[in-house]
């Protein structure tokens, strides 16, 4: 059964987060308008921010960041600074100089299916799923999607192989 909590430390804040049991948030993590399930553990010097759902029984590693719009599935690896992307065309402002504010971009989705395992310091642009048991090389830019079961390393990344089914 989840939970909604709010704990403002010096060392973790986290606000309104939904928390599944026996989840393990270590020190340093900003946490907030996201949910985390059952079993999950959660790395110092992480930020998941809201809208991001993180699944069952996963490991995200430190220093990672988790981007509003993302969705990882139950049994994920998240290695250490793995960065998100949700918007492919960043700004800080508009044409006419204004700062930019949350009516001026749309949030692009991206998903990490069932078991799948993502390598240290990954770059994961928006838009696009990774594969159920699919495998990101370390250090590799995934620009578009990575089939089930597949092995992808590189920049861009590229398919190596696949893990037989």
């Amino acid at each position: 059964m989840k939970k909604i909590v709010n704990i403002d430390e010096p060392r973790r804040l986290l606000v309104n987060v939904e928390l599944g049991e026996n989840v393990k948030i270590y020190q340093f993590v900003n946490a907030y308008g996201c949910s985390i399930d059952d079993g999950t553990k959660v790395g110092a010097f992480v930020e998941i921010q809201k809208g991001a759902s993180i699944g069952k029984n996963c490991k995200i590693s430190s220093h990672t960041f988790i981007c509003e719009g993302v969705t990882i599935e139950d049994n994920c690896f998240i290695g250490h600074g793995v960065m998100f992307i949700n918007d492919l065309y960043p700004r800080a402002t508009n044409p006419d100089g204004s700062m930019q504010t949350d009516s001026d971009w749309q949030v692009i989705q991206t998903r990490v299916k069932k078991g799948a395992s993502i390598g240290s310091n990954a770059t994961i642009l928006c838009g696009i799923t990774i594969g159920e048991n699919a495998l990101v090389g370390a250090g590799s830019v995934v620009t578009k999607d990575v089939p089930d079961n597949a092995v992808v390393a590189g920049n861009p990344a590229k398919i190596l192989k696949y893990f037989k089914k």
